[in-house]
């Protein structure tokens, strides 16, 4: 009874604090400048102080410092009288009586149009305004009191009553709700003219949402051409760890800087580039969304307490970027080859030998892993992140060929992945310190070398040691590189060629 009373105190409590913070975000006053005003509801501690703009956002890996964006930032008392605030560059903002606060309200730059000196924000991680739709990434938009980052809050979008919305959030009236900051971060919000289809991959209700300017993609075209993908991941993976996604796309025919895709839990942003929609272009486009969906997986149910409880005030790198990226860039692309989508020769075309090529002439191959990861943050350390998802994949892939190796083919990377899934899950980090250590005792004593040379040290890489493990010949000239099935494999060599190629039965 006890326990049952506790219980009851809890949840009554936590409904009647609701959602303490509103933020109602205005776009039809200025196609460049986003209107914010905040309704504090509950009344703050005098301690919490500091207003909060984000100097980074989970799964970007740099530094943005949105403060650089806002301007005007007021906060005023029931009575509409202004409290004194004092800007502590680069991202904060103190107020000098903060229970006596009832509204926020301040004025920040899309990131699109804004041209910065530094630290330009990717644009899939950033914000635009124009007549006929509106790109929200919280936190390119919100702020948060420190302290209160985990509070639930509501989030008001006033746009042209007739454009369509797509985003992750639910949404209740007027309002889409979010869990924490955290959350609304994790759940971008695209709204305009756009187009809508939706399917569903076993029980997983999917959902596109499409804004193309020039009106040369639309939502059930991209679907047409992702169900393959969306099929061979439900396979891959046996059963989807969520139970709804949204796709979110959005087209320009000349973007003005870094386009991509930006992963979350329940949905991926894509910003590209609005070109003819050929074949070859659309199956580049369903290869990105095949690496982004299957974030599902890691980090959202794999990850360390860095990621659980993300620092926006100040960059904290995870030393398994490896994990996140690495392992998401090699699952997503042998997922599509295990499925049939991909042929064996464009498999190890595109996802070995050009991965091998390019870790090797266009970065430099000297960095492990973990140190891509340690100084990602930094501005010369981005200029060699993107070998994560070159160098990262090669290793992911040895590291499969390793545990099928030592398993005798009954324990790849995938299935050691799904059973981390069931060991941690979302909400259940790992330790950020330990989980090398953890990884080896759920395999084999041998991971602990692999990871020690490939991920955590720069070891040349084993590709033709690792490669005839499978009944693959591996042979180089230059710039050219072959890899070819071998005309008299071994037993061995045979039977771990057969179980690499198609999924295991678990």
């Amino acid at each position: 009874m006890k326990n049952l009373f506790l219980l009851f105190l809890a949840v009554t409590v936590s409904q009647a604090m609701g959602q303490s913070l509103t933020y109602t975000i205005d776009v039809t006053q200025n196609t460049d400048t986003f209107q914010v005003f905040i309704d504090v509801r509950q009344e703050l501690p005098k301690t919490t102080k500091v207003f909060q703009f984000a100097a980074t956002a989970p799964g970007t890996y740099q530094t943005q410092n949105i403060g650089r964006f806002v301007s005007g930032f007021k906060a005023l008392n029931k009575k509409g009288k202004e409290i004194k605030t004092t800007f502590m560059a680069p991202n904060q903002y103190e107020i000098s009586k903060p229970h006596k606060v009832k509204s926020i309200h301040y004025q920040v730059a899309e990131t699109f149009d804004t041209q910065v000196s530094s630290y330009p924000v990717y644009m899939m991680c950033g914000s635009s305004i124009e007549n006929d739709h509106t790109l929200i990434n919280a936190h390119t938009v919100m702020g948060y009191f420190q302290g209160n980052q985990s509070e639930p809050l509501k989030i008001k979008v006033i746009g042209n009553p007739e454009w369509m919305t797509g985003t992750a959030l639910e949404q209740e009236g007027e309002y889409f709700l979010a869990e924490s900051f955290d959350h609304a971060v994790d759940s971008p919000i695209l709204s305009g003219n756009l187009t809508r289809a939706e399917t569903k991959v076993a029980d997983t209700p999917v959902r596109i949402f499409t804004y193309s300017e020039q009106g040369k993609f639309d939502s059930e075209s991209l679907l047409t051409n992702m169900k393959d993908m969306l099929q061979a991941s439900q396979k891959f993976l046996v059963k989807l760890p969520v139970d709804r996604y949204t796709f979110l796309y959005y087209f320009l025919p000349n973007p003005s800087g870094t386009t991509g895709a930006w992963e979350h839990s329940y949905s991926s942003e894509y910003v590209l580039g609005e070109q003819e929609p050929t074949e070859q272009y659309m199956k580049q486009v369903t290869d990105i969304a095949s690496h982004e969906f299957f974030h599902i997986v890691t980090p959202l149910n794999i990850h360390s307490e860095i990621i659980e409880s993300f620092n926006f005030v100040e960059p904290t790198p995870s030393e398994h970027l490896w994990l996140y990226e690495g392992v998401t860039e090699w699952a997503s692309n042998i997922l599509l080859y295990r499925g049939g989508v991909t042929s064996f020769d464009e498999y190890v075309k595109n996802s070995i030998a050009q991965k091998i090529l390019v870790n090797e002439n266009y970065f430099d191959k000297s960095r492990s892993l973990s140190e891509l990861a340690a100084r990602s943050f930094t501005q010369e350390g981005a200029k060699q992140y993107g070998n994560i998802y070159y160098k990262g994949s090669l290793v992911a892939g040895y590291l499969d060929i390793r545990l099928l190796e030592l398993s005798n083919g009954t324990r790849g990377l995938r299935e050691v992945m799904l059973e981390l899934v069931d060991k941690y899950g979302k909400g259940n980090p790992f330790s950020e310190k330990t989980f090398f250590d953890d990884l080896v005792k759920m395999t084999y004593p041998e991971i602990g070398d692999f990871i020690h040379d490939y991920i955590q040290n720069s070891e040349p890489l084993p590709h033709q040691e690792y490669l005839n493990k499978i009944g693959l010949n591996y042979t180089r000239e230059g710039m050219k590189i072959q890899i070819r099935k071998m005309v008299n494999p071994t037993d061995q060599q045979k039977m771990l060629l057969e179980v690499w190629s198609k999924n295991l039965a678990l």
